[in-house]
């Protein structure tokens, strides 16, 4: 286990903790994992990306590029394609529950947005 797996996550720092592949995992969405968002989603500006995110509608594929941009964020080393093959503690639910969780830390989603299909309304 690497150093890293042993600390908890910081809520204040839009840290998210999550088991991956049997490892406690820090996740946060950093302004670089923010900025590599953008690009993976053809999103000029984070109002995009957030109204994107907000929409509710993710793929399965969505869903890998945000943990995976997460974990990158967090200090992980990894790929998408790693991720793409990680095992998620809980199965697809506990991913979108995490995926949910980082969205709702970084741009402040309110319940029933994100990754549960309600849409959110404008602050």
């Amino acid at each position: 286990m690497s150093e890293r797996s042993f600390l908890r996550a910081n809520r204040h720092r839009g840290e998210v903790e999550a088991v991956i592949d049997g490892e406690r995992r820090i996740l946060c969405l950093t302004l670089g994992a923010l900025a590599e968002l953008e690009t993976a989603f053809a999103a000029d500006t984070l109002s995009e990306l957030a109204t994107r995110f907000s929409a509710g509608r993710l793929s399965s594929r969505d869903l890998i590029r945000i943990l995976a941009a997460g974990l990158r964020g967090g200090g992980n080393r990894v790929s998408d394609e790693d991720v793409a093959d990680m095992c998620i503690e809980g199965g697809v639910a506990a991913a979108v529950a995490i995926v949910r969780e980082l969205l709702v830390m970084t741009f402040g989603v309110p319940d029933g947005g994100a990754a549960e299909g309600g849409e959110t309304p404008n602050p």
